[in-house]
């Protein structure tokens, strides 16, 4: 802090406010887990890429079923057990409880009380971004498989949507909450976009 004296005027002046400003903003685009970051993408996209490739390296269905197969599992082992826990702070897994009752817990991480969090921004983006668009791409290729009558691949591509479908589903648990809250926002986004369009409707017939 600078004090400057102007006659019986005393004003305090940080010095340092640009500085913590930048350092926050430094904080937010680092990746704090470069290696699960690499590993969450790696997996899903080597897939997708093997996926549209294998017909023009082999000719072998068994071969690139296999390598198919064995990278969404790689896949979805990484991002349940690893990735989303160090990149979002959030997790699902099932148990059994004393009555053989099987459950599925889903958690968040809690904000410390200084309110900074274990992760960036930066890896969050790249955390939901692979974790939403890759299951759409595999429900793209099992339309794409469907309608052009390529049944063997079908049971790989419904593999792909069943195993990353399943992380996108726990995650967006775990995010939202129980199934009574994922509702009750389904519901009141609904609500909102009716609501917005009664309203347009209005303003256009009182113009």
């Amino acid at each position: 802090m600078l004090r400057q004296d102007s006659g019986d005027d005393i004003e305090d002046v940080s010095l340092f406010d640009a500085d913590d400003e930048a350092s926050r903003r430094a904080k937010k685009a680092k990746l704090r887990h470069p290696v699960a970051s690499f590993f969450h993408l790696f997996f899903r996209v080597s897939a997708i890429v093997v996926y549209l490739l294998c017909e023009l390296l082999t000719s072998s269905f068994i071969a690139c079923m296999v390598t198919i197969i064995l990278l969404l599992s790689c896949d979805f082992w990484a991002v349940k057990n690893v990735t989303g826990r160090l990149m979002v702070g959030l997790r699902w897994w099932n148990q059994v409880d004393d009555d053989g009752r099987s459950q599925w817990i889903f958690e968040a991480r809690k904000v410390s009380a200084q309110g900074s969090k274990a992760s960036s921004e930066a890896e969050s983006r790249i955390f939901w971004l692979g974790l939403i668009s890759c299951p759409m791409i595999w429900v793209i290729f099992a339309f794409s498989a469907l309608f052009s009558f390529k049944v063997k691949w079908l049971a790989v591509v419904i593999m792909g949507v069943v195993l990353q479908g399943a992380n996108l589903y726990g995650y967006i648990r775990c995010k939202v909450g129980s199934r009574k809250n994922l509702t009750s926002m389904a519901t009141s986004y609904l609500g909102k976009q009716f609501l917005r369009q009664t309203v347009a409707k209005d303003d256009q017939t009182a113009s």
